[in-house]
């Protein structure tokens, strides 16, 4: 992409994630905190990420829109979602939150190579989740990375 395409930069609007079981993945998404849009329906689940949506479709649904055969569930790592937050307990707290929704927790909080505190979690269909602080990150108001100059 570049700034030609549409508007002034490059932009991810939305992170859609192929789930096995859709009605599975609203609970576990509910149980960590996210409330989903109001344009969410029977077919598709909305989250409102500040500037980005978080989408939950059907995998074989998703791979009909696509033009593509459905992948078999993920195994292994291809990617990693990862939220960043203000204080260094919060990792923790947000593992928890994670686990009791029914995730697994892949890597207890602990201190990475880059400084910080960082833990992972994976929701019920495998795709991981990076929660970390990070105190050479800045954060604005709304919690998104603002990277200076």
């Amino acid at each position: 992409m570049s700034e030609h395409d549409n508007g002034p930069g490059p932009c991810i609007s939305f992170v859609t994630l192929g789930v096995a079981d859709l009605a599975r993945s609203r609970a576990f998404y509910a149980g960590i905190g996210l409330r989903e849009h109001a344009r969410s329906d029977e077919h598709v689940a909305f989250y409102d990420l500040g500037g980005q949506v978080l989408a939950l479709f059907p995998r074989s649904a998703l791979a009909e829109d696509a033009g593509v055969e459905p992948a078999p569930a993920a195994s292994g790592l291809g990617f990693s979602l990862s939220r960043n937050v203000r204080d260094e307990s919060d990792v923790q707290r947000l593992l928890d939150r994670a686990e009791r929704a029914g995730g697994t927790i892949t890597r207890a909080a602990s201190p990475p190579p880059w400084g910080g505190v960082r833990g992972y979690f994976a929701d019920p269909d495998g795709f991981a989740w990076e929660v970390a602080w990070n105190p050479a990150m800045d954060l604005d108001a709304e919690g998104r990375i603002r990277f200076g100059t």
